[in-house]
């Protein structure tokens, strides 16, 4: 069990992906993704989601990220949040996102 306190120190947003890149130099299959967060503004990501999404099909989607870990730098590549998502029976992810339009950078309560 952890504290309300601690759940809130945790920065859940929505944000609304702008491009998406295939990531080959990632050690595991991953797409490089910008996302928008309104006034936060655009930042990227590592998504090892290759199973379930081609990067083409990804620009324009709503996907929720924690915004406020450090950044982490992934090959040549510096991963800023981390989108969030959940395995399907196969253990491939699927993207969490909210099932109606929210601006970007809404938080998560």
């Amino acid at each position: 069990m952890i504290a309300f306190e601690d759940f809130q120190k945790v920065e859940i947003r929505a944000g609304r992906i702008t491009r998406a890149e295939p990531f080959p130099e990632a050690r595991k299959p991953a797409i490089r993704l910008w996302v928008d967060f309104g006034a936060l503004g655009e930042r990227k990501s590592s998504a090892q989601i290759t199973a379930r999404y081609r990067p083409e099909d990804l620009p324009g989607k709503m996907v929720m990220a924690v915004v406020n870990f450090p950044p982490r730098q992934i090959g040549k590549f510096m991963s800023e949040v981390l989108v969030l998502g959940f395995p399907d029976a196969d253990g491939n992810v699927v993207l969490a996102t909210p099932d109606a339009e929210v601006p970007p950078g809404a938080r998560l309560y």
